[in-house]
């Protein structure tokens, strides 16, 4: 499973990617507001530091202009994948974006069957918000096994990132179903190194070590 960063904070971005764990980053117009900086600022910094996908979002809401603003937003950088709603008027802008070749993240999704249509029209990615759907008394994650089947049945392209992530049990369900892709704050990707006894452990043996009076 492919790991992104949920941010559009350019030193957790850096700091991620040092690790070298983090195959793209995924953003959103109230994570790049926090910034307080241009948005193509923003995004062009992302795209240098990490080479993976970097989705960022239009705010249109027309298919007509989604498509303007999706076509300058990819012409920033190759690794640009512009995130569209799932509406209607969405599903419409990714299907001719989809065959002009940029990539497209269809965002908010919240159904099977809105996943279904996102594949049918090329969406590079489909973006299921898990969280939201727990926050309500639903089960996220039984909606990214219901796609994740969906699209092994036909053989879609489109990758299923799991998004809205809470906590780290959300990213080990992720990959125990198969999702393709997880993106997670980094906070939460932050609290993925962490657990006791490992703590334990290296205090352990950094105290046998130095009790020994061995050297490297």
């Amino acid at each position: 499973m492919k790991i992104f960063v949920d941010t559009a904070n350019v030193d957790d971005i850096r700091t991620a990617c040092s690790w070298g764990i983090v195959d793209g980053v995924t953003t959103n117009p109230s994570l790049v507001a926090r910034e307080q900086r241009s948005f193509e600022e923003v995004v062009r910094e992302i795209c240098e530091i990490c080479p993976g996908p970097v989705s960022a979002e239009v705010v249109s809401l027309e298919a007509e202009g989604m498509i303007q603003e999706a076509r300058k937003v990819s012409s920033w950088a190759p690794n640009v994948a512009v995130k569209i709603p799932m509406i209607r008027e969405g599903i419409k802008a990714i299907s001719v974006l989809s065959q002009e070749g940029i990539k497209t993240n269809c965002t908010l999704c919240f159904s099977a069957n809105q996943a279904l249509l996102a594949a049918k029209v090329g969406a590079t990615f489909i973006s299921p918000f898990i969280g939201r759907l727990d926050d309500i008394g639903h089960d996220g994650m039984q909606l990214v096994g219901e796609i994740v089947q969906i699209y092994e049945n036909y053989d879609f392209a489109t990758e299923v990132i799991v998004a809205s992530v809470r906590h780290p049990q959300h990213v080990l369900d992720a990959a125990l179903i198969g999702a393709d892709i997880c993106t997670i704050p980094f906070a939460v990707l932050e609290e993925m190194f962490n657990h006791t006894l490992t703590d334990v452990g290296v205090e352990r043996f950094l105290a046998d070590w130095e009790k020994a009076g061995l050297k490297l």
